[in-house]
């Protein structure tokens, strides 16, 4: 069993943060569960390109608010409090932060190692790391 404390993982090696953002993982690839589960704080007024070619992503808001455009169609969706989005085509989108801070739950599968940053185009590289179960 893992127990997690989010209060634990704040200014940690799993506390990854870029400008307008910062990324708490809760669960990565080395704890063997198939996905990575992070909180996501998205700050207010912000804007984020990001483009997950290598990952499907689902995020649940949890509080705040914002909206998420796709790329593809030009639409865009609030995100507040129980909206969830799930990038199930490898979405090209862009993140912007409302007037308050988001506060997103995260699934990420392949999982990430918590290694990855952001490339040129807002996406994760594939980062190797085996899981300890795995043969």
């Amino acid at each position: 069993m893992i127990v997690r404390d989010i209060r634990q993982i704040i200014d940690t090696e799993r506390e990854v943060a870029g400008k307008g953002w910062v990324s708490r993982r809760l669960l990565l690839k080395k704890d063997g569960m198939g996905f990575s589960f992070h909180e996501t704080i998205i700050t207010a007024g912000t804007e984020h390109r990001f483009w997950y070619k290598n990952h499907l992503e689902a995020v649940y808001c949890v509080a705040g608010n914002g909206t998420i455009e796709d790329l593809a169609s030009g639409e865009v969706h609030e995100v507040k409090d129980g909206v969830l989005y799930a990038l199930n085509d490898h979405d090209c989108h862009i993140l912007r932060g409302g007037t308050e801070d988001m506060r997103l739950i995260c699934a990420f599968n392949p999982p990430v190692t918590g290694r990855e940053t952001h490339d040129g185009e807002g996406s994760y590289e594939l980062v190797e790391e085996r899981a300890p179960n795995a043969s």
